[in-house]
């Protein structure tokens, strides 16, 4: 199953609130507070994004985060790389090649390969701002209904709507 894992999407959703107000410096407990996410976690997701120069931090009383470059220069498979501990990589072999056992035998690695590198070129073709503005250049609009979720109350954490999610798998 092809999943983001929950690091990628809060990181997501972290940028996007970032970009929403770009010129605002905002703090860890601040963008944790407006999203309903744990300190923690925003502060984990701010240092890995730092490391990749996708945020950059200020210091100081009046210190905080910022994106490090415009929303639209910043795409999803940056946002991964960033956060996740593995490349990238629809399988073992695509992510870390060497590490199976049976690559030198696979006769589908080639294929998997291929689907790597055309999942891989969607990532980067969505950027930050195409996620703030909810959907991408030349896709149908979704139903209202499906798009709006009411933002969280100060404090309250972040509810996942069930999302019906798609395999390659049979």
């Amino acid at each position: 199953m092809l999943r983001i894992s929950k690091i990628v999407d809060y990181g997501i959703l972290v940028l996007t609130h970032m970009a929403s107000r770009p010129t605002h410096v905002c703090s860890a407990a601040e963008l944790a507070g407006d999203l309903g996410l744990g300190q923690p976690v925003v502060s984990k997701v701010l240092k890995l994004l730092a490391q990749r120069d996708l945020v950059a931090s200020t210091r100081g009383a009046h210190g905080g985060y910022r994106l490090g470059r415009d929303a639209d220069r910043i795409n999803v498979a940056e946002i991964i790389d960033a956060l996740e501990e593995q490349p990238f990589g629809l399988t073992e072999c695509t992510a870390l090649p060497g590490a199976c056992s049976v690559e030198g035998a696979c006769h589908i690695r080639s294929h998997w390969q291929r689907i790597n590198r055309i999942v891989r070129r969607t990532l980067e073709s969505v950027t930050v701002a195409d996620m703030l503005d909810g959907e991408s250049p030349g896709a149908p609009a979704a139903p209202a209904s499906s798009v709006l979720v009411p933002a969280p109350k100060p404090g309250s954490r972040r509810a996942i709507p069930n999302i019906t999610n798609w395999s390659l798998s049979k």
